[in-house]
This record gives structure tokens, C-alpha cells and sequence, in this order.
């Protein structure tokens, strides 16, 4: 009973079968068969090769949300050098909550303010790199990809000395700023609190000796990770005249960064630039300096890296393989079926010579009758009958 009930189960599964064998002896193997087998394969073994080099890649996904954290501070991170002796020159910031923040994290370096060789060719290529981030915005999901593998952007040392006392200021390092839209400003004189705000001492420096020409190599928002390349970096200014404002329009965009390299909460930006020189006498009226507003955004981008799952790239190589092997079958009955028609009408090649076959075989079978008089050809008629 349980054999029976075993056969019939193999029977069933036997009937359920979608890949029917056929013996050898029905098929047929064709020239041209084998040649389209060999370009199919060609092509399954190229666009896979191709799928697995997909699969390895990974892309940035970026999801918005609302950004609630406002109490937390924010870091600023300042790398600029400004054509003015420290003593001259003084940097803070001002919010709009009329808090003034304390710059005790800034360093005041005296450095020179034309480059050397070596530092005029890493600021040619940091600015070739930013002309191209402005055209091809995709090289951003680089930088984050490789963020701590790629070299900090801040300027290297210089590989000379030069003999002339330096004439120019570098100020550099970092304040926490309050989560509220407010202004990061290097004007005249140093910084003294005020009641109802601050104030520089700018009666105190001659005015022939200001010159607000700067060269901004780092600026960020945030945790500063070496590799990122922000809008300003590398961006130098050059004035003529000693009254000059420059002016900096920054929104920032709160940015959770989530690779395989790092983890980290920094701050994506944009700027807007504007310049004017300071005339009284022409109604263009204002402070001389460098000033810096910026706005937080109150949106939040989360860019975090994918991967294509396994099973993914598994059904897409069974979609390439099937795919192909299909394709390429129909493709070929069609083509023969087009070339039988074309040689049937046209009797050419196999057709001609079965035609040729056939007459010859229809002229053996037919019979040869004697020659003679009529009684003659009758009689033989009689006779092969």
C-alpha cells in the first residue's frame, strides 16, 4: 500500500514537471543556433560582470525631517587670514538673542599673506575642486563616501621663510554659537562688551592701514571632518581700497551624516557673497570688515549610505540570464523563420535543390512508351496492363 501511494506520488510530481526532457535524437543543432548560444553568453557574462561591480556601489540616501534640537550649541570652525596685523583686528559673534559670544577659542597667528609656491598650487587645485562641485553636485556623495580617508583642506605650512616680518593675521579655531540666527564679523579694532550690545576700538587704528583683503581656507558648521569640502574653503578676496565690506549671506542646513566610514552631526551650507566699498560721501554708508550672517535652517538632512542587498543583485543576475536566453531564442526562430519564407518564395539554396531533386525523381517514374504504328503501341498497352 505504501509503495502504491509512493508511486503515484512520484507519478504526480512527475505529471507537475515544467522542465520536460527531450532526447537527443529529437534535436537538431543547427550553425547558427550555436553561434547566437555563443554571442548570448557573451552578453550574460558581460552585464553580470557589470551587475557585480553595481552591487558593489553604495549611494547616498537623503531623508528630511524637522530639526528639534535648539538648545544644544553649535560649533564654528574658523580658518581665515586677513591681510592686517593682529593688533589691528578683532573677530566675535553677535546673535540676534543680543548674546555675544566669547572668543577665547579663536588663535591670533601673525603670518604672511602671499603663499608660497607649494601653498599657491594647493589653493589653485582646492579652487578647481570647488568649480567643480559647483557644476557636477553629485562629487558631494564622494566626499561624504570617503570622508577621513581624504586630506583636511586647511592650507599646509609654508616650505620657506621669508625675511620680511609677517604683515597679516590668521585667525583660527573654534567658537560654540547659540542655535539662533546671528553674525560672525572681523572688523577694526578689538572687541569690548557694551551693555545694549559690543564695540570695537577702532579710533585707536589709523585708517590707512586697513586692508580687509582675506583668504578664507576653512570654514564649517559643526563637527569638522578632514576630507568634506565646504562652499567657502579656498575663497580669497582682494581689495584695493581700505574702505571695503564684504559681506557673507550663509543658510545652514543641519546634516546627520551616516556612512560606513563615519558617524557625525555636522552642517551643510549655502552662500550668497556681496562686497561694496564704504563712501559717506556717496551714501554707501556701513563698517569695514569681514561680516558673516548666518541663518540655521529649521529642516534637518539625514544622509545615510546604502548598499544593494544581496538578494537583490541574485534576482537581478536571474533577470539578466533569463532575460537574455529568451530574448535571444525568439529572436532567432524569428530570423528563421524570415529566412525560410525568403528562400521558399525566392527557391534558393535547400529549396532549389529539393526542387531539383524532385523533377528528377518525377522523371524516372514515368513510363516510355515504345515508337511504332498504332496496333503495335495498342498491344503493348494491353500488355503492360
Amino acid at each position: 500500500m505504501r509503495r502504491l501511494n509512493k508511486k503515484k506520488a512520484l507519478s504526480l510530481v512527475r505529471d507537475l514537471d515544467a522542465f520536460p526532457k527531450v532526447p537527443e535524437s529529437y534535436v537538431e543543432t543547427t550553425a547558427s543556433g550555436g553561434t547566437v548560444s555563443l554571442v548570448a553568453f557573451a552578453f550574460m557574462a558581460g552585464l553580470a560582470f557589470l551587475e557585480f561591480f553595481v552591487y558593489r556601489d553604495t549611494w547616498m540616501k537623503y531623508e528630511y525631517e524637522v530639526d528639534t534640537d535648539f538648545s544644544s550649541k553649535l560649533r564654528l570652525n574658523i580658518d581665515i587670514t586677513v591681510a592686517m596685523r593682529c593688533q589691528f583686528v578683532g573677530a566675535d559673534v553677535l546673535d540676534l538673542a543680543e548674546t555675544m559670544v566669547a572668543s577665547d577659542g579663536l588663535i591670533y597667528e601673525p603670518v604672511h599673506f602671499e603663499l608660497s609656491p607649494q601653498q599657491r598650487l594647493w589653493h589653485m587645485t582646492l579652487l578647481h575642486i570647488q568649480e567643480r562641485l559647483r557644476e557636477e553636485h553629485s562629487l558631494q556623495d564622494i566626499f561624504f563616501k570617503t570622508a577621513l580617508k581624504g586630506a583636511p583642506t586647511a592650507l599646509p605650512p609654508r616650505e620657506d621663510s621669508p625675511i620680511e616680518p609677517p604683515a597679516a593675521c590668521r585667525i583660527h579655531g573654534h567658537l560654540y554659537i547659540n542655535k539662533v540666527a546671528g553674525n560672525f564679523h572681523i572688523t577694526v579694532g578689538k572687541a569690548i562688551p557694551h551693555p545694549r550690545g559690543h564695540a570695537h576700538l577702532a579710533a585707536l587704528v589709523s585708517h590707512d592701514t586697513y586692508n580687509f583683503s582675506h583668504r578664507i581656507d576653512h570654514l564649517s558648521f559643526g563637527d569638522e571632518i578632514p576630507g568634506i569640502i565646504n562652499p567657502l574653503d579656498g575663497t580669497e578676496k582682494v581689495s584695493a581700497d581700505h574702505n571695503h565690506m564684504f559681506q557673507y549671506f550663509i543658510t545652514i542646513v543641519p546634516t546627520k551624516l551616516n556612512t560606513y566610514q563615519i558617524t557625525a552631526d555636522t552642517h551643510q551650507y549655502s552662500v550668497t557673497e556681496r562686497e561694496r566699498v564704504i563712501n559717506h560721501a556717496a551714501g554707501s554708508h556701513g563698517v569695514s570688515g569681514i561680516f558673516m550672517k548666518y541663518d540655521i535652517n529649521s529642516l534637518m538632512v539625514r544622509v545615510t549610505e546604502q548598499h544593494m542587498p544581496l538578494w537583490q543583485f541574485l534576482v537581478r543576475l536571474c533577470g539578466i540570464v533569463g532575460g537574455i536566453f529568451s530574448t535571444t531564442g525568439m529572436i532567432h526562430g524569428l530570423v528563421g523563420s524570415l529566412v525560410d519564407v525568403l528562400c521558399c518564395h525566392f527557391q534558393v539554396g535547400v529549396y532549389s535543390l529539393r526542387k531539383e531533386g524532385g523533377l528528377e525523381e518525377q522523371a524516372s517514374n514515368d513510363v516510355l512508351l515504345p515508337t511504332g504504328n498504332h496496333s503495335d503501341r495498342q498491344e503493348s498497352l494491353q500488355l503492360a496492363s
